[in-house]
This record gives C-alpha cells, structure tokens and sequence, in this order.
C-alpha cells in the first residue's frame, strides 16, 4: 500500500483544484512499489488475508500507524495555548450566531408571486 496523498503539486484547471504528482515522485512511488519498500507513513507490505481482515478494503490509510508525537511543553504554555483555542472558538461560536442571524433574516424576507412567506 502506498500513501502518496502528501505528494504532488496543487494546480487549478478548469476551476477545479487538482493535485499533479511530478516526475520524481511517479519515480518514487514505482521504486518502492518495485522494491516493495516500506517507509514509515508513506507505504507499507501488506497480504492478501491483511486486506481481507480490512473487509477487502484498498484505503491505504487504514494499513498504517497512527503515530503520536508528544512534546513536552510548560504549564505556562499549555495555558496559553488553552487561551487562545478558546479565543478563536469564541470568535467562531459568535460568527456561526451571527451568520444565523442574517440567514433567518433573509429568510424572512423571501416571498412567493409578491407574497411574503411566513
């Protein structure tokens, strides 16, 4: 299985972004394929009774691990980042009102063959 979601240029065509694997990187993914390689988060060897334990299931992400990096940070910093998580959730909370708000209001504003609606 190979994970190549991080790889690729994002280019815009016909108004649709799309993701474009350059060159190198075809190059990469056909060498490891070749090899049968694995790299952590990017491929990784797996059988045939593996896929049918996933319920034949091809989604590469499910076939590698979930890798969780700690990083050691002060009372202080976790403080501050607490903070300003809150803040920007606050901040987010009080948009999502307020573009409630203006819906309903434009809702209420809609009518039908010149007749509001209620």
């Amino acid at each position: 299985m190979i994970d190549a979601s991080k790889l690729g240029e994002k280019i815009k065509i016909d108004n649709n972004q799309k993701t474009v694997l350059r060159d190198f990187e075809i190059e990469q993914i056909i060498n490891i394929f070749k090899k049968q390689d694995e790299v952590d988060d990017f491929s990784k060897v797996v059988t045939f009774d593996d896929i049918k334990q996933k319920k034949y299931s091809l989604s590469a992400g499910q076939y590698f691990d979930i890798k969780i990096e700690y990083v050691d940070i002060t009372s202080e910093e976790f403080n501050t980042r607490m903070a300003e998580h809150k803040k920007k959730l606050s901040d987010m909370f009080s948009e999502s009102h307020n573009l409630e708000k203006e819906i309903m209001e434009q809702l209420g504003k809609l009518k039908f063959n010149d007749k509001k609606i209620s």
